[in-house]
């Protein structure tokens, strides 16, 4: 599985998951960066990411047009990057098993 991550989380996060995940990229790094949501939510289908956000903008995209892509909404994501990454590392089965189940569009994590 490979992660898009949205603007509203820090190019930080890549580098501190990147060994569960190594082929994850920041919006910023493929040219994405201020991009309305649909165009991300077009790439990350398009190149078999999941979205990992923080927007709830991405939840009414998932609901109303279903997977792909796939979103991770990172509920109330208040806090420093070093706690999101540690919350997509301990939730990293989660991740995986919805990664694999080809009918959930979005799942949500909370800290």
């Amino acid at each position: 599985m490979k992660l898009l991550f949205d603007e509203n989380l820090s190019r930080r996060l890549m580098p501190l998951v990147a060994d569960l995940y190594p082929d994850s990229t920041h919006v910023a790094m493929v040219g994405l960066l201020q991009s309305p949501d649909r165009e991300v939510w077009e790439y990350g289908r398009a190149h078999g990411f999941v979205i990992v956000t923080a927007d709830a903008d991405f939840y009414e995209l998932a609901t109303t047009y279903g997977p792909p892509p796939k979103v991770v909404w990172l509920q109330g994501c208040g806090y420093p990057t070093r706690n999101a990454a540690q919350l997509i590392r301990d939730q990293a089965i989660r991740l995986n098993e919805f990664a694999s189940d080809k009918d959930r569009a979005i799942l949500i994590l909370r800290r």
